[in-house]
């Protein structure tokens, strides 16, 4: 399988089927934030994300939010929602993602990394050996480099439509 193909593929976080990760032997969640969570450049945390964090809680999923940015609004977030974090991820370099490991106390075959980006979240999980879920991102605002690997990743994912 390519280092660049996610293992899943939903619209969003909130369509992600907890029991099947589950199922597949995961407990922990790395969890990108900006396009994957909320909205780039917002730091609103609505009811549903709460809920879904409560939810992830529930099932017994530990999280850790991973995230290249570092700004404030980062920490808040992953506050707001109870998550470990780690910024200044640099992804898809594996520092931040053992880091987070190691935060959790996790293994690699038990973790997921849930991101928006190809060429950050997924070619980090992969390359680390993670189980990797890809989200389409929420916004279609995002930095100029990323929107050009967007373009990239069409090709990557053609043909391939995520689960509902």
């Amino acid at each position: 399988m390519s280092l660049f193909a996610p293992d899943l593929y939903y619209r969003d976080v909130f369509a992600i089927e907890l029991d099947a990760l589950a199922d597949r032997g995961v407990e922990f969640l790395l969890v990108d934030l900006d396009n994957t969570l909320l909205p780039r450049d917002t730091n609103v945390v609505t009811d549903r994300h709460r809920e879904w964090a409560l939810a992830v809680a529930a099932r017994g999923f530990g999280v850790c939010l991973v995230s290249n940015n570092w700004h404030d609004r980062v920490n808040r977030v992953a506050d707001e929602l109870g998550f470990q974090l780690v910024s200044k991820a640099v992804k898809p370099l594996p520092f931040a993602f053992l880091r987070a490991l190691s935060l959790l106390d996790a293994k690699r075959r038990q973790t997921a990394v849930v991101g928006d980006q190809v060429f950050t979240d997924v070619l980090g999980g992969n390359t680390l050996g993670m189980l990797t879920v890809l989200v389409q991102p929420i916004s279609g605002a995002d930095l100029p480099h990323t929107l050009l690997l967007r373009r990239l990743e069409q090709r990557i994912l053609a043909g391939r439509a995520p689960l509902p």
